[in-house]
């Protein structure tokens, strides 16, 4: 990581070094900008990054455009000799008047895969600020297929309604167990009252039948002692 940094740096000062020397270092002031970052597969056979820049104060000279490319292992300085023909490697158009440059990539291949920077120097002015680079594009080659743009929008929005659609059904369900356990409880609590219900009028009778049967119990002995006093006091009276 420490060495990627000190490349990132030591590319910038090559930057400027280049900038620096193209022109002397009016108030004159550019500012630079391009896609971030650019993805591609490998069926492309050309890729085009564009660059726009906006001068303030700046003559009415046309500019000079300069291209970088920093890869994993090592820059460049692309088309310092012009880049005009679409037989090679790049191919660099300049629309100065709408404040346009662009560079294409033709033959694309996995190591094309760099962050390309685009640069634009006004060669009349001194100020530093007159020469300045965007901040780079990352030019990504996938080895896989990329799906087309509608195609990748209409699999999103499926996928979308499949996550609306599962979260539907899922608070459905929730709701549903919630209502069948809330029945469920409801009912047992029922169940629970009536077997309670039942439990103490069983209680009552028997409670009824245990009372009855002591209060019988209780009244037979004293019959049996009232019968037999009359029966003795009877048969004292026979024998007077």
């Amino acid at each position: 990581m420490e060495t990627a940094n000190r490349g990132r740096i030591a590319f910038g000062l090559e930057i400027n070094l280049i900038l620096f020397y193209v022109g002397a270092v009016s108030t004159c002031t550019v500012s630079v900008t391009q896609p971030s970052h650019l993805e591609v597969d490998y069926t492309h056979k050309a890729v085009t990054i564009e660059c726009t820049f906006s001068p303030v104060g700046c003559s009415t000279k046309p500019p000079t455009s300069l291209w970088f490319r920093y890869g994993a292992h090592q820059s460049e300085n692309l088309c310092s000799r012009g880049c005009r023909s679409e037989a090679d490697k790049f191919t660099v158009r300049e629309s100065l008047a709408q404040n346009q440059v662009s560079i294409t990539v033709n033959r694309v291949s996995l190591n094309d895969s760099a962050i390309y920077i685009c640069g634009i120097a006004f060669l009349s002015s001194v100020k530093p600020k007159a020469k300045q680079t965007g901040g780079g594009t990352m030019l990504v080659v996938r080895e896989t297929k990329l799906l087309r743009k509608g195609l990748r929008n209409t699999l999103i929005v499926l996928l979308l309604l499949l996550c609306i659609y599962v979260t539907g059904v899922g608070v459905i369900f929730i709701v549903l167990s919630q209502s069948e356990s809330n029945n469920r409880r409801n009912k047992e609590t029922e169940e629970d009252s009536q077997k309670k219900s039942a439990r103490r009028i069983f209680q009552d009778i028997a409670q009824e039948l245990y009372h009855k049967r002591y209060v019988e119990t209780s009244q037979q002995p004293e019959k049996d002692r009232n019968s037999y006093e009359n029966r003795r006091a009877l048969y004292n009276q026979e024998r007077l």
